[in-house]
This record gives C-alpha cells, sequence and structure tokens, in this order.
C-alpha cells in the first residue's frame, strides 16, 4: 500500500488563494536520492511566478518549494553521504524539481549539506537559494578575494545581505548601498562601508563604480 503525506499543493495557476493542503502520495528515494522530513521550507520570488503562471513546472498539480530543512528519513541505493536522522538543507532542483511543501520531499544527495547545529531549520531554509546566487556570482564567477573591492547594491536585500558577508569573509573591501533605516543593518552585518540612498548617492555612487569597475575589467581579462 503506497504512504501518504500532507503537502501544499494548487489546481490551477493564480494567487496564493489557489494554493490548499491535500493528500498525495509520499514518494520514495531512487539512485543517489535522499528522502527528507521536512522542518522548514523557504518562499522565494520564483514560487509566486510559478504558482502564478507555472513557468518552471507546467499545469497543475504540482507542489511548489525549491529552499528546504529537514531530516533525512530513508536513503536510496548508492547513498553515503547520508543516514537516516541526519539534519540537512539544501535547494531541491533548481527549476524544474521543486516539491518542498510538504511533510516530505525527495532530493538528489549531493544538493544537500550538513544542516549546522547553530542553525535552526528556518533559518538553514531561507539560505540556499538566495546564498548560493550571492556565492556563484562573487567567488565562483568574479573570483572575489583579499585586495577585491565590491560594490554591493540592495545591501539589505535577501541576496545582498549575504553578499555583504561572503565578500568580507573572502577578505574584499565591501561598500553596501541601502537605504538610510537599513545603514544600521548592513554594518552590523559584516563591517562593509555603508553608503544610504539621498539627494547626492548617484554622484557618489558614479565615483565608486568607477572603482569597482576597475576592479571587474581587472578580473575578467
Amino acid at each position: 500500500m503506497t504512504e501518504t503525506m500532507r503537502a501544499i499543493t494548487q489546481d490551477e495557476l493564480g494567487g496564493p488563494e489557489v494554493l490548499h493542503p491535500a493528500t498525495i502520495d509520499r514518494p520514495e528515494p531512487g539512485i543517489g536520492q535522499v528522502l527528507l522530513r521536512v522542518e522548514a521550507a523557504g518562499v522565494n520570488p520564483a514560487d509566486a511566478m510559478n504558482r502564478q503562471t507555472g513557468l518552471f513546472s507546467g499545469k497543475p498539480p504540482f507542489v511548489l518549494g525549491w529552499d528546504v530543512s529537514g531530516v533525512v528519513e530513508k536513503v536510496g541505493p548508492g547513498v553515503t553521504l547520508f543516514a537516516p536522522g541526519d539534519e540537512v538543507f539544501g535547494l531541491l532542483p533548481f527549476p524544474r524539481g521543486g516539491g518542498a511543501y510538504a511533510e516530505f520531499a525527495i532530493a538528489p544527495a549531493r544538493a544537500l549539506v550538513r544542516k549546522p547545529s547553530g542553525l535552526s531549520h528556518v533559518q538553514a531554509a531561507a539560505l540556499p537559494l538566495a546564498g548560493l546566487t550571492a556565492w556563484q556570482a562573487l567567488v565562483e564567477t568574479a573570483g572575489v578575494d583579499h585586495g577585491s573591492r565590491v560594490l554591493i547594491t540592495g545591501a539589505a536585500g535577501g541576496v545582498g545581505h549575504l553578499a555583504v558577508q561572503i565578500a568580507a569573509a573572502r577578505g574584499a573591501e565591501v561598500i553596501g548601498l541601502t537605504s538610510e533605516a537599513n545603514a544600521g543593518y548592513v554594518r552590523s552585518s559584516a563591517r562593509p562601508r555603508s553608503w544610504t540612498t539621498g539627494p547626492s548617492t548617484s554622484a557618489r555612487l558614479s565615483t565608486i563604480w568607477t572603482s569597482c569597475w576597475t576592479w571587474w575589467a581587472a578580473t575578467i581579462r
């Protein structure tokens, strides 16, 4: 008999009102996969876009959610990295995967990492998509390191506040552009130079951007 689980699903495209709880079949992990008991799922703009348009998942019904944190319930053949009971988090295959808005979700073992004990499941589930976006842009693409000078616009945003911390941890000089209301928060995250919005922002930004662009041009040559 197939086991079931509760999930938040949708039968039509639209706003938040199309989401509803339902009982669906619980998936089984295949080769290289892990069955994850979901403790927390993150919500991103991509979730709303897919809910409204079906851009990534096609026609409903489907279960949204890519950012996930939870406990390994079962492992598929060939999985040696994790065992039942391990606390992990990660990004489900994006954009064609998903399924974190449920009691259980299937993930490739390679898409997960162990959750640090000092991080709650809620905190961990907020990291994957935004954190990977910042990491891939700054580290894997731009090669930010000691001696780099980085300007981060929207430094208090979902990706921005993580980019500030990543760049600072890599030893770069970090300049964060943010509103006056968020300046204290940005400064506290990694002690970057913080520039607030105001009448002279454009002139200051032009000067900063020139020096940062020099670094960027040197990086990509």
